[in-house]
């Protein structure tokens, strides 16, 4: 992590340095926010758009236990897809409150009341659709938490944001496995139950406590030039870095500390204990049994709440975040063909509400392990829409919504 951190300060001399006035929206290949003064890398939707897919793969998607390929993606979603929603939370408040140079002065309090006003919405709309009574925990309540914690740095650069999301990672999954039994007991199969800002900050599927990293960890990220194909590269082996920390650590730790693999077997299978929960479960904090064990804080699976899980999941998402941006600026051939993905991650917050509304339409609980053609239809589904969408309007629906809601800051003064 410490390694990962010094490759970051080699590259702040990139993001501290005041910027030249940027080229045109359509120079730079970013579609417009309808936002004044705010333009958004294409690849970032296409990166939005994956996690969504992925979002989809872990709560309507086959169990990634029936192996082979489609195994394997539904593996590779678990955890790190809702970690790159994360990511990309945090370079959504960095995009309101200027990427490269924070806004000060008006503009800057306009900015935190757009992020302000963004975040009731979000604890409002998450809350509506928890109460839907979903097996899926909405992550958009705790989303709206998120960001009224990250706001009082977003004028710091890319340096310091790096360094607390660092810190937190390490010092938050400590407190919570401390704290945890003190507020919510240790009932972990009812982990991802959203009750109040207790389930806010420690108990529910996405704890503030472990999750708020990943969202600084992305406005640092956005502090960057990121046009620089030096940065970039340093990005994507800062990535690989943390990737490695984590997993590689976690994989070693269980290996070489004491008893810590027979104590995660018993937490998971053990007598008087409920066995694994399927991977594929739409709760997340599945595996937040492993935190009624100590060894549960070497463990780096999905919300396993762990340091090196976050190390790990924040690795995978810079990777994917880099890549995206990457191969939007060196294929525009693959752009083209991208453009589906790309309308889906520019409406991602419309296409997440829907998928949680149809899950509780169609009341999709009934299928324990749902088969592949239901995760085809949800994915096929949203993209048709958000491709005809796309065609007439620049913004979703609840994109257009939330722009309108928060244009009130401008009245601020």
């Amino acid at each position: 992590m410490i390694s990962a951190v010094s490759s970051l300060r080699g590259m702040t001399h990139h993001a501290d340095s005041p910027p030249t006035a940027p080229p045109p929206a359509r120079e730079r290949g970013e579609p417009s926010t309808g936002a004044p003064g705010v333009g958004r890398l294409i690849g970032l939707d296409l990166a939005r758009g994956l996690a969504v897919f992925g979002m989809y793969a872990v709560h309507v998607g086959p169990a990634p236990s029936q192996g082979g390929v489609i195994g394997f993606l539904m593996e590779l979603a678990q955890g790190r897809s809702s970690a790159l929603f994360a990511v990309l939370a945090g370079f959504a408040v960095a995009l309101i409150t200027g990427r490269r140079r924070p806004k000060t002065g008006l503009a800057g309090r306009q900015a935190v009341a757009k992020v302000v006003i963004r975040a009731v919405i979000l604890l409002v709309l998450g809350t509506a659709l928890t109460m839907t009574g979903t097996p899926v925990v909405p992550i958009l309540a705790f989303y709206g938490l998120f960001f009224l914690l990250v706001l009082p740095l977003y004028r710091l650069g890319a340096k310091p944001l790096a360094m607390i999301a660092a810190g937190w990672a390490l010092v938050g999954p400590q407190l919570l496995y401390l704290l945890k039994p003190v507020v919510g007991g240790r009932e972990f199969p009812t982990v991802g139950q959203a009750d109040g800002i207790v389930s806010l900050l420690f108990t529910g599927g996405y704890p503030a406590l472990t999750w708020v990293p990943f969202v600084i960890a992305g406005m640092a990220v956005a502090r960057f030039d990121l046009a620089a194909t030096a940065v970039r590269i340093r990005l994507a082996l800062t990535g690989v870095a943390l990737a490695v920390t984590g997993y590689g650590g976690s994989w070693l730790a269980l290996r070489l500390v004491p008893g810590a693999a027979e104590a995660i077997r018993e937490a998971a299978g053990g007598p008087g204990v409920p066995s694994m929960p399927s991977m594929s479960s739409a709760s997340p904090g599945s595996d937040g049994i492993f935190g009624d064990t100590s060894a549960g804080m070497l463990v780096a699976s999905p919300h396993s709440e762990a340091t090196l899980s976050i190390v790990g999941h924040t690795g995978v998402a810079i990777l994917v975040i880099t890549a995206c941006l990457a191969a939007m600026d060196a294929f525009p051939r693959l752009r083209r063909l991208a453009k589906p993905v790309i309308a889906v991650g520019s409406m991602s917050l419309t296409a997440y509400v829907y998928h949680i509304v149809a899950i509780w339409l169609l009341d999709t609980e009934e299928l324990a392990v749902p088969p592949l053609y239901v995760l085809l239809g949800f994915i096929a589904s949203v993209t048709v829409l958000a491709t005809l969408w796309s065609r007439f309007f620049q913004r979703g629906p609840l994109e257009w919504l939330m722009g309108r809601a928060t244009g009130i800051a401008r009245r601020i003064r």
